[in-house]
């Protein structure tokens, strides 16, 4: 039996969805594909709208800020903000499970103080600690903490809490207040706020990460 063969035919289908979408409409394509590939893993269908990266991103003291840290980039929806706030010498860190999007920010974000690593957002200590980092001063994720498998929501906060410095925040954008529930387990302040102009509107979290 051919490997083309063994693919799931719900995989061939986002497959060549996806690619026939991509040749048309770039990033959105790769976006769709992505997502039915992996419903599970990925947030939302559509990227974050404008209003939602400006306000997610409001509380962050970028001259303060030299380690930037993503979980679910997708295809960067959020990475060229960040990048265009972040200090010449800071570094951006973006974690995601799916191949498909790791390799699209390799060949399209060029930035040197950019990187790309496949992998789980549940090892983002060893993941910071591997490309020469103690840890973080903001993490930021857009993952659906309320469909992902059983332990994984717990696991990503606790490694999260561990993985900032005192003072750091955890900063979270969901569809449900879900994330809140696994937050507050290691996060004592947690700021809240909503984003009715997004599609679906968005629950927003700030973790903070008590100071010494």
């Amino acid at each position: 039996m051919t490997d083309l063969a063994r693919e799931p035919l719900s995989h061939r289908i986002a497959r060549r969805l996806g690619a026939w979408l991509g040749q048309r409409s770039g990033p959105w394509g790769v976006f769709v594909e992505g997502f039915i590939r992996h419903p599970r893993m990925v947030g939302s269908i559509i990227p974050s709208s404008r209003f939602t990266i400006r306000k997610v991103l409001a509380p962050v003291r970028w001259d303060d800020c030299k380690l930037f840290v993503e979980y679910g980039p997708g295809v960067g929806t959020f990475c060229r903000p960040v990048l265009a706030k972040l200090r010449r010498d800071a570094r951006l860190i973006v974690i995601d499970t799916n191949p498909l999007y790791i390799d699209y920010l390799n060949a399209t974000i060029t930035d040197g103080r950019f990187t790309a690593v496949l992998g789980s957002a549940a090892d983002v200590e060893a993941i910071i600690a591997a490309h020469g980092h103690d840890k973080a001063d903001y993490i930021l994720s857009g993952l659906p903490f309320s469909t992902l498998p059983d332990g994984v929501g717990p696991a990503i906060a606790a490694a999260t809490h561990r993985a900032l410095r005192p003072g750091g925040a955890f900063l979270v954008y969901q569809f449900t207040p879900a994330a809140k529930h696994f937050m507050r387990r290691h996060f004592a302040h947690i700021d809240s706020g909503f984003e009715w102009l997004n599609i679906m509107p968005s629950f927003l979290y700030w973790g903070w990460k008590q100071a010494d």
